[in-house]
């Protein structure tokens, strides 16, 4: 932020100017009571600093950074502690929020990608003539029932399983039963070994 020299405004109050800096800043330091009498302003850098005087102390704007800071007498000299910038607070939080939000974009999309890619694996496994994972094979399908008409008579025929899918059930059967009943000879010898 820049003013315009005050000659510029008025040529006239121009010199007036540095006079009502002059005794503003008397005015100032006489009504701020004997304290300031004592202990001088702290070294403003050739006008870096502006001073205003506070309950505490002094308050310091950094006129180049925009820097605020309470500086006190400790007796030793002064001592300046930044006050905390709000706005630099806000626009930390604000870029994390903002990176926050990029990183989960880029995992949506990744999610969005998977996802379509299964979408195309499911639609084409399910195309007639692609390989499936069946249980049995497409000539062994089981016959629908149907519904037919026999002496005027409406009747649901259930076709049977073929001789061979009895054959293949059976198969099964037999060779779980031969399991479990290893399975418990193995269980008695281990019980009877024991006793002896």
């Amino acid at each position: 932020m820049s003013f315009a020299p005050l000659a510029a405004i008025s040529p006239g109050r121009a010199r007036r100017g540095p006079r009502i800096a002059a005794l503003t800043l008397l005015l100032a330091v006489g009504s701020a009571g004997g304290t300031w009498a004592e202990t001088p302003l702290p070294d403003s850098e050739n006008g870096r600093y502006t001073f205003t005087p506070s309950a505490d102390g002094v308050v310091r704007l950094d006129t180049r950074t925009g820097k605020v800071s309470t500086c006190t007498d400790k007796g030793s000299g002064w001592a300046c502690y930044a006050i905390a910038d709000e706005r630099a607070a806000f626009d930390a939080e604000t870029g994390r929020l903002q990176a926050e939000i990029d990183r989960l974009k880029k995992e949506a999309d990744a999610l969005r990608a998977a996802n379509d890619s299964l979408k195309a694996q499911l639609a084409s496994a399910a195309q007639p003539g692609a390989k499936t994972e069946e249980a049995m094979p497409k000539s062994d399908r089981l016959p629908q029932p149907q519904v037919t008409e026999k002496d005027g008579q409406r009747k649901l025929e259930i076709p049977l399983p073929s001789d061979q899918d009895v054959d293949r059930v059976m198969g099964f059967l037999e060779r779980a039963w031969r399991k479990l009943i290893d399975m418990a000879t193995r269980v008695q010898r281990d019980i009877s070994g024991d006793k002896i």
